[in-house]
């Protein structure tokens, strides 16, 4: 069970740091001229996949209600 916790305590960090890098590369993106909407659109949602990813972990690792 601590390995399993462990390799999602990783994962949730790996994905933290994805989603981090992504709202950089947004960023650069959305002052950049002229903009590639469909790229900035794609790129978004996968953040919003992330963020969901990252949720459900923390959720796993850490419950809000007694199991």
């Amino acid at each position: 069970m601590d390995s399993n916790l462990h390799s999602l305590s990783r994962q949730l960090i790996e994905l933290r740091i994805e989603h981090a890098d992504l709202d950089a590369t947004i960023d650069r993106l959305a002052e950049a001229s002229p903009q590639d909407e469909l790229l900035l659109r794609r790129l978004k949602k996968r953040r919003l996949a992330l963020r969901d990813q990252i949720t459900r972990l923390e959720n796993v690792l850490d419950p809000k209600e007694p199991a």
